[in-house]
């Protein structure tokens, strides 16, 4: 070939892909995902600091209640399993239990942050992995990106709440079934039995830490189950491991369903026992007046597909970015490239059913009622629109490739600073989560530290008849052990004290409506009352004093 004709040729590569971008899709190496796991942690321990300085680590009522969940396992004068209850999964509170008996980090919050943040970090970097496998180097970091700035994952990165743990075992779960699959498909024989083992280990946490985790690890099982059962050549040499990642999968739902029964005398408490979301829903929702989307499955996917958006993207943003994200998941089922990355969308039918028909409201500003509650369960779909939207781009970016290359080179970095002005967009008008948060703890918080003020005067190790279901915030903010309380936890010394109050404690704190209101109205001898403490948009509180301490 003549020296012009190669210039033309080259001209003609050079205008068809530039050579600065690759195209390939692969596994990434371990030297690819270090990088990002460090960036990754710095992320976490620059919202740590942010959140910390601004006291935002307990304003989730729930995070204050899995921090007192994991700390009655040891603090109580009944400890032991038994303390995990019945209703929320097991598996958060076991992960917290090593840090929360430090007393100072269960009254700052500190208890529940690090194995978020932990979470946090090993999902940002399995998210990159997952999405090297299904995009170009450039998309997959601007997936990860995505992934990683968003402001309502880095709060709730510093929060005892489930969402970052249970992001990071959808994601390696999704990675580690789409790598098994490859290597059934690949007859490699080792790496199907690691990777079984490992997807019954991740079901297993799964399975333990939400329920949508349920469907989700029967979602895996079946796929991963239903691939080998048409790989005849490898079948028959990862019986033992199949077996061992089936007893996995079933082991947590069972699990569950014996402790219910074995603590609780019904293996189905959590869906219909006094604590269940049927039961508070019953307790708060307005009479006659059921929430959104209940039985109307369309708009139950219009309002969690919204609030999905709105954890994802800053204003009227999030109508774009879902439509490159339904684009991004026309493109996988069309073209069949992995679909066992689908599994990221299961969020998406789970709670669909969940509002239309399980007692899970969502409230959101934007639609009826205009306020907030649960936005945090549309954080389950960011790994989904984190990868999908980066799949129509790199469909884009190849498309466009011979007749637009400057558009081409710029698509990465515009989308990577789109991404930036994004997550200062949204930290400014306070994230959809985060604002949550701050909304609904107003009232409780000043409740609570009002009661945890009148704690401090008490003497030291004295007997206080409370209970702690509702408000163990006030003891926590006190620094109160929780063995020094008479509460449910304890159904004995409990029921005693109910029966006597002034016997069996040297002080009382009766909330309005709960059980210890009714058995000092029931049982008022030897009781003084101390003080009322009242806060708006919160039931009064008495203390009183015993005469027999």
């Amino acid at each position: 070939m003549s020296t012009r004709a190669r210039k033309r040729n080259l001209r003609g590569q050079t205008a068809e892909r530039p050579a600065a971008l690759s195209f390939e899709v692969r596994p990434a190496k371990r030297e690819e995902t270090m990088p990002v796991a460090i960036a990754a942690v710095a992320f976490a321990f620059i919202a740590l600091i942010v959140c910390m300085g601004r006291n935002y680590l307990l304003l989730y009522g729930d995070a204050v209640a899995h921090l007192g969940i994991a700390r009655r396992i040891f603090d109580t004068r009944n400890p032991g399993l038994i303390q995990l209850g019945g209703v929320w999964l097991p598996l958060p509170h076991l992960l917290m239990l090593p840090f929360v008996q430090k007393m100072e980090w269960w009254q700052n919050g500190l208890a529940g942050a690090w194995p978020s943040l932990l979470s946090y970090v090993l999902s940002a970097a399995g998210l990159y992995r997952l999405a090297r496998r299904m995009v170009a180097p450039q998309w997959a970091l601007v997936a990860t990106a995505f992934y990683a700035l968003n402001p309502n994952l880095l709060y709730l990165s510093t929060t005892a709440m489930t969402e970052p743990l249970f992001l990071a075992i959808v994601i390696w779960t999704t990675l580690l079934a789409m790598e098994c699959l490859a290597a059934i498909r690949d007859a490699r024989v080792t790496a199907v039995n690691g990777r079984l083992i490992g997807l019954g280990v991740l079901i297993l946490a799964a399975v333990l830490t939400r329920y949508d985790g349920w469907i989700f690890g029967a979602a895996v099982w079946s796929v991963v189950a239903w691939k080998l059962f048409r790989a005849e050549r490898v079948r028959p040499r990862v019986t033992v491991c199949f077996a061992i990642f089936t007893f996995l999968s079933i082991a947590g739902p069972v699990a569950w369903l014996a402790y219910n029964q074995h603590f609780f005398h019904d293996p189905l408490d959590f869906m219909r026992g006094p604590y269940s979301a049927l039961a508070i829903e019953r307790r708060t929702a307005t009479s006659g007046s059921p929430h959104p989307g209940w039985h109307n499955p369309v708009w139950a996917a219009v309002l969690y597909l919204r609030t999905s958006q709105l954890d994802a993207a800053a204003w009227q943003t999030g109508f774009a970015v879902l439509a490159l994200v339904l684009a991004g998941l026309f493109i996988v089922v069309r073209r069949r490239l992995d679909l066992i990355s689908t599994l990221l969308w299961i969020p998406l039918p789970f709670y669909i059913y969940s509002i239309s028909y399980g007692s899970i409201p969502i409230f959101i500003p934007p639609l009826f009622p205009h306020s907030y509650y649960n936005s945090r369960y549309g954080m389950e779909m960011l790994p989904a629109f984190a990868i999908f939207a980066c799949v129509a781009l790199g469909w884009l970016q190849q498309r466009w490739a011979a007749s637009q290359p400057l558009l081409v080179r710029l698509m990465p970095p515009v989308a990577l600073l789109l991404i930036a002005i994004n997550a200062v967009a949204m930290m400014y008008r306070v994230p959809l989560v985060l604002k949550e948060a701050m909304v609904n703890s107003t009232t409780r918080i000043a409740f609570e530290q009002a009661i945890a003020n009148e704690l401090k005067t008490f003497p030291s190790g004295v007997p206080i008849l409370m209970y702690n279901s509702d408000h163990v915030g006030a003891l926590q903010r006190a620094g109160i052990p929780l063995k020094q309380t008479l509460s449910e936890t304890d159904y004995d010394s409990w029921k005693a004290a109910l029966a006597d109050p002034a016997k069996h404690a040297a002080y009382v704190v009766a909330i309005a409506g709960d059980p210890v209101s009714a058995a000092v109205a029931a049982h008022p001898q030897g009781l003084t009352e101390l003080v009322v403490l009242c806060t708006t948009g919160q039931s009064c509180a008495r203390v009183y004093r015993s005469s027999n301490f």
